[in-house]
């Protein structure tokens, strides 16, 4: 068997899965870029009170005209937070931890959440949500008392066929995730409580890959990351296990750059990690207090601004358009998507 036959099949079937829900939208949905941007200090909260001409967006280095600015209140906007138990990248003992960790996070102020939550699990069988969104933190944190996670209850191979394995089943949960809350109106943002997945890339590790695995490979980057910015969904990653190796942490910034062509595409460029800071969401991994961490992402959501412009003409269908945003005011970050996929 092929080192990536696993992978590559399931690259395919998600492939078809996303281009279903994208084929959705309409034509006003596919001309317009939206942008949802949070503006904060190097470090500290979201900051409140911007105008619209405190922004510059640029589109592949080019100054796009706004054609709708907002400032949002999170808590006056429909926001929904799915939090997912990672059940599959992570021992016995750790996922105890992360539930623990979840559970303090749920009972904090009284169980009163800002926005509606649910709770989801990743699984060999998939994701396995809990059934309803809720404010009452006490009532989700019974529920989770009450469940029966899903350990990994099939036996794999060891090393890389091991790897490969987890790695199809991250991807098949996170896409079908990301495909159920696409559907659903508002900004979705997705807590993945996980040390990441396998990259199954690197020195040691790749396998020599030909140009279909390669264009398949490209084809779910963009795919993926046209399926988030679509579906307005915001993807966070928590490692529980922050206190692990720095280099282990940070390996996955190797894979950070944009993917223009098939050529460079590898199974790295689609880690959890990079898929969320592309999605301009936080990569949370210097500290194992979960808790602490899931509040840090729900401050992140309070304030921010939706900025819309019309998606400049492509020269070729799919091609890569670099995102960027430039404030007015000194000393503040603007964090949104760092890039799209052109749609024909």
């Amino acid at each position: 068997m092929h080192r990536h036959i696993i992978f590559l099949l399931l690259c395919a079937a998600l492939a078809s899965q996303v281009s279903c829900h994208q084929q959705q939208k309409s034509a006003a949905e596919l001309g317009k870029i939206v942008l949802n941007v949070v503006v904060s200090p190097k470090n500290g909260p979201p900051v409140s009170g911007l105008q619209q001409q405190d922004f510059t967006v640029l589109d592949n280095k080019a100054s796009q005209t706004i054609t709708s600015f907002a400032a949002v209140d999170g808590r006056q906007a429909p926001i929904e937070i799915v939090i997912v138990i990672d059940a599959v990248n992570i021992g016995y003992q750790n996922v105890a931890f992360q539930r623990e960790e979840i559970d303090k996070f749920l009972r904090m102020d009284g169980g009163h959440l800002a926005y509606p939550t649910a709770l989801a699990v990743s699984t060999d069988k998939g994701i396995e949500m809990q059934p309803d969104l809720s404010r009452d933190g006490n009532a989700l944190s019974t529920a989770l008392d009450q469940s029966s996670i899903g350990l990994r209850d099939i036996r794999r191979s060891a090393g890389f066929y091991g790897a490969d394995e987890r790695l199809g089943i991250s991807l098949r949960s996170f896409q079908q995730l990301a495909a159920q809350e696409s559907t659903k109106p508002g900004r979705k943002i997705i807590l993945w409580v996980s040390p990441g997945w396998p990259l199954l890339s690197g020195p040691g590790v790749q396998a020599t890959l030909d140009d279909k695995q390669e264009q398949q490979i490209f084809s779910e980057i963009q795919d993926i990351s046209t399926s988030l910015r679509q579906g307005h969904i915001t993807l966070d990653s928590i490692d529980p296990l922050g206190a692990a190796d720095i280099g282990a942490r940070t390996y996955w910034e190797s894979f950070l750059k944009p993917v223009i062509k098939p050529s460079q595409a590898l199974p790295g460029n689609l880690a959890l990690q990079v898929l969320a800071s592309q999605s301009g969401g936080l990569v949370l991994n210097s500290s194992n207090d979960v808790a602490a961490q899931l509040q840090k992402c729900i401050a992140d959501v309070g304030t921010y601004y939706e900025i819309s412009y019309d998606q400049p003409r492509a020269d070729q269908p799919r091609q890569f358009h670099q995102v960027e945003i430039r404030l007015a005011k000194k000393g503040l970050i603007a964090r949104t998507i760092q890039g799209y996929y052109a749609l024909p």
